[in-house]
């Protein structure tokens, strides 16, 4: 099952409903309304644009976030939901191959990995390098990861 039905089944298990529309802030692409179970996305995204922002707001839509008065939880739900997207979008296999073909360069990776850039970072920001091994989702604890690669 390919990743953009694994969320479409995600969303249509927890009853989100999602609209293309004209009206969202010129600062958002995407919104996920918690009280309506709706996700609204802007009309006439390019293919990876949409499939990140879908993506992300699935994960508001997992987590039942809604906005705060503080700061600080939007950031940690903004960059908990761009992780989650990354880790639903990504398979680590196609990751190690575009970053070794880019040199690192989150913008192409992004491209042939058909994501936006934020996307890739979040990617990134779950990956922990301890000398010649890569480990995506470390935990405390031996053997506790979602995957470990031997890079050197």
């Amino acid at each position: 099952m390919t990743p953009d039905r694994q969320i479409h089944d995600a969303l249509n298990a927890l009853g989100v409903r999602i609209e293309h529309v004209r009206d969202l802030p010129a600062d958002r692409d995407g919104e996920y309304v918690h009280e309506r179970r709706l996700i609204r996305l802007r009309a006439g995204m390019a293919r990876r644009l949409h499939r990140s922002v879908l993506a992300h707001e699935c994960a508001h839509a997992i987590f039942a976030d809604e906005p705060s008065m503080f700061g600080p939880v939007n950031a940690k739900q903004e960059r908990r939901a761009d992780e989650w997207a990354a880790l639903r979008l990504i398979r680590h296999e196609d990751y190690a191959a575009a970053e070794a073909i880019h040199h690192g360069h989150a913008g192409a990776i992004a491209h042939d990995l058909d994501v936006v850039r934020s996307i890739i970072e979040a990617y990134q920001r779950v990956l922990l390098r301890v000398g010649d091994t890569v480990y995506v989702q470390p935990k405390m604890g031996a053997g506790m990861w979602t995957h470990r690669e031997d890079v050197a």
